[in-house]
C-alpha cells in the first residue's frame, strides 16, 4: 500500500523526475534527454532529430465502447506528432507497436491500422517499423515519432523570459467536454441498451475527443511569420499543467487571464449543461493537442490578429508566482489538476 501511495503522491511527472535523477547522458550527440516533449539528437552541425514515444492503454486512455478503432489509430499517431510540433520540428517517421488479446479479429486490427495509415497520409509521415505482441488485458498501442529541425530553430520548454507573451492555438476544453458526453451516453447505454445515444449538437466536442489534430500547420505559420517561440509545449494534460511545465523549466512565473482563454461556443454550452465552468474545463481538461508557447513582445505585431493564435497572458519573474486572473481581477494560484496516472 505504501508504494502505491508514494506513486500517487509523486504523480506521472514526479515519477519521471525521480527516475530521471538516476540517469545521466554520456553521448555527445544527445542534446536534450528526458524532460521535454521530445528528446533531441544531433545528426549534423546544423540539424537535429527529435524523438518521442507515447503509449495508449485500453481502459486507461480509451474506451472501445465509444471509440471506433479507426479513430483510435488516427489519434494514436496524432498525439505523438503533436509532441514533435511542440519542438518546432517537422514530423517525418513513426514506428508502431501494439499488443492485443485474442478477442480482436484480423478485421479489427486492419481497422486500427487504417486509421494509422490515414494519419500518415494526412501528415506526410512514413511508418517505418514497430512490433506486435499478445496481451492478456486488452489493447495497448505504443508509437514513436521522429522529426527533424534546424538546431537553432528547435524550441524547448526552458526558454521563456520575463515579459514574454503567452500564446495558445485554437480553442480549449472541447476534448474534455466530448469525453463527458461520451461517458454519459455510455452509462445510459449500460443501464438500458435499447436507448439510442443522444449525440445531436455535440459534433464538435466529440470530434475533438475522438479525432484531434496535431498543429503542424501552426509550425508552418510561425515559420512564414518569421517567429520563433521562446518556449513551447503541447496541451495534452490541460492548460494549467502545461504552463506550469514551462514556468518550472524556464524558472519564471506567469499571469493567465480568464477572459482571454479561447473557448468554442459549443464547448461552453456543453460545460454549462454538465454544471461545469468552461474555464475550468480549458484549464484542466486536457487532450486538446493545441500548442502553448511564448514569444517576445517584439513579435506581437507579427501574430496579432492571426485567427489560429490567441495571447492569453504574459510571463513574470519567478518570485511573482503563477496565477490565473479571473474575470473579477482576482489572482488565483495556478495548480495542475489534470490527469494523474497514479491517482487511486
Amino acid at each position: 500500500m505504501s508504494e502505491n501511495k508514494d506513486l500517487e503522491q509523486l504523480g506521472e511527472f514526479g515519477l519521471i523526475d525521480h527516475l530521471k535523477s538516476k540517469f545521466s547522458t554520456v553521448q555527445p550527440t544527445t542534446i536534450q534527454g528526458i524532460g521535454d516533449d521530445c528528446a533531441v539528437i544531433e545528426i549534423s552541425d546544423t540539424e537535429a532529430m527529435v524523438v518521442t514515444t507515447d503509449m495508449l492503454v485500453e481502459g486507461v486512455h480509451f474506451n472501445l465502447m465509444y471509440t471506433p478503432l479507426k479513430h483510435l489509430g488516427y489519434k494514436a499517431v496524432v498525439v505523438n506528432l503533436s509532441d514533435v510540433c511542440a519542438m518546432n520540428a517537422k514530423p517525418e517517421q513513426i514506428t508502431v507497436s501494439i499488443a492485443f488479446s485474442s478477442k480482436y479479429p484480423l478485421e479489427a486490427i486492419e481497422e486500427l491500422y487504417a486509421g494509422i495509415k490515414a494519419a500518415c497520409e494526412h501528415y506526410g509521415v512514413d511508418l517505418v517499423g514497430g512490433d506486435t505482441s499478445t496481451s492478456y488485458t486488452g489493447l495497448t498501442i505504443s508509437i514513436t515519432a521522429i522529426g527533424r529541425a534546424k538546431k537553432n530553430k528547435i524550441v524547448y520548454r526552458s526558454g521563456a523570459k520575463d515579459f514574454d507573451l503567452v500564446v495558445v492555438t485554437g480553442d480549449l476544453g472541447a476534448a474534455y467536454m466530448g469525453l463527458q458526453v461520451l461517458e454519459r451516453e455510455k452509462e445510459v447505454f449500460k443501464s438500458n441498451p435499447s436507448i439510442q445515444p443522444e449525440l445531436d449538437g455535440y459534433d464538435y466536442v466529440i470530434q475533438r475527443q475522438l479525432k484531434p489534430e496535431a498543429r503542424k500547420d501552426v509550425v508552418q505559420f510561425l515559420q512564414e511569420l518569421d517567429v520563433t517561440p521562446t518556449s513551447m509545449i503541447d496541451i495534452s494534460d490541460g492548460l494549467a499543467s502545461e504552463i506550469l511545465h514551462i514556468c518550472k523549466s524556464s524558472k519564471v512565473g506567469c499571469h493567465i487571464y480568464d477572459e482571454k482563454i479561447p473557448i468554442d461556443g459549443s464547448t461552453s454550452l456543453a460545460a454549462i449543461e454538465f454544471n461545469l465552468d468552461p474555464a475550468t474545463c480549458a484549464l484542466n481538461g486536457g487532450e486538446d493537442y493545441e500548442l502553448l508557447f511564448t514569444v517576445k513582445q517584439a513579435d506581437y505585431e507579427k501574430i496579432k490578429g492571426n485567427p489560429h493564435m490567441t495571447v492569453i497572458g504574459h510571463i513574470t519573474d519567478e518570485r511573482d508566482g503563477c496565477y490565473f486572473i479571473d474575470k473579477n481581477g482576482s489572482a488565483i494560484t495556478l495548480k495542475a489538476q489534470g490527469w494523474n496516472h497514479f491517482n487511486a
